[in-house]
């Protein structure tokens, strides 16, 4: 089983995918799957993190594509690393917002402007 990183205590993991039916981005939990990612479960440890996702491989009638990925503890769950993470907690990338909104907004100024 391929996985990008180990997890440990200065650098623990979740667990995140695709939700089949839906399409939307989950996270592993201690109840089963939410797409809240502050709600998922953190691990620290290799061995039961691999156990972890071969059980999430196992639910390929639920969650599609399952990875383990780096967090960091936040104050009211785990917080993505890295900026791909970030961006998937956004939501589809079809919805205007962050840059997307940014450059729209802006080129509707400049376009204002110029009229």
């Amino acid at each position: 089983m391929s996985k990008a990183f180990t997890p440990t205590a200065a650098h623990p993991g979740v667990i995140t995918g695709n939700d089949l039916r839906e399409g939307f981005n989950v996270w592993m939990c201690d109840d089963g799957w939410t797409p809240d990612p502050l709600r998922a479960t953190i691990f620290e440890d290799e061995a039961i993190a691999d156990l972890a996702l071969l059980e999430a491989i196992g639910q390929a009638d639920r969650v599609v594509g399952p990875y383990l990925v780096e967090a960091k503890r936040g104050p009211d769950g785990p917080l993505p690393v890295h900026f791909r993470e970030e961006f998937r907690q956004r939501g589809p990338s079809n919805y205007f917002h962050g840059l997307q909104a940014d450059r729209i907004s802006g080129a509707q100024k400049t376009e204002s402007t110029h009229v």
